[in-house]
């Protein structure tokens, strides 16, 4: 099984990073390849140009080119990223638009769209400095549940395994709420992506 961990975080020295560190080895670990792709890191451009539209001419940049050939042989994407205003952070919509769009994540068609990506499965793996019982009564995870994993599953055909989410994530964490963290994503993620779990 090959996944793509697509990291979303400026910071290399974050609790993100971190849980995609984990990601890795657990999955890793599990027989699985894994490849990161730090957009951070990556210094991808987010912004969807007007010649990559469908309606200017859909001509694809060498740098989504290369991110779909990339993506065309994965089994899964794992997605690792902070809530920021209770949404990704504009890099990975980025990544979405210019990526994952018409030509490669669906095919325009006069009903809508075609998904291209039957097959696949999508999890994420969030953080958030607001605490999950914040999170949880403002119904912003499933907010972002509804709006972007859901919507990206419909529009590609990307099938929804899992979505943990991290929250009171700060620099005054205690190390035993970190590792709680990792435990907690090491079970979500082996299972969710890899069909078992930690015993």
């Amino acid at each position: 099984m090959k996944i793509a961990l697509i990291l979303a975080h400026p910071s290399s020295a974050s609790y993100g990073a971190a849980l995609a560190k984990v990601c890795v080895q657990v999955l890793s670990e599990a027989g699985a390849d894994v490849v990161v792709r730090d957009l951070y890191a990556m210094d991808f451009d987010p912004r969807l140009s007007a010649t990559e539209l469908a309606g200017g001419g859909q001509r694809p940049a060498p740098d989504v080119v290369a991110e779909r050939s990339l993506l065309s042989a994965v089994d899964g994407l794992l997605l690792v990223y902070p809530l920021w205003f209770n949404g990704p952070p504009a890099i990975l919509k980025g990544y979405v638009d210019r990526v994952l769009s018409a030509g490669f994540g669906y095919q325009p068609t006069a009903h809508g769209a075609d998904p291209l990506l039957v097959g696949k499965t999508l999890m994420s793996v969030t953080t958030s400095g607001a605490p999950d019982v914040w999170v949880e009564k403002t119904g912003a995870l499933n907010t972002l549940n509804r709006h972007f994993d859901l919507h990206l599953s419909a529009m590609t055909g990307l099938r929804v395994v899992g979505h943990e989410h991290v929250g009171g994530v700060g620099p005054d964490m205690s190390p035993d709420f970190a590792e709680r963290g990792f435990d907690q994503v090491r079970a979500s993620v082996t299972g969710a992506m890899l069909g078992t779990e930690l015993g």
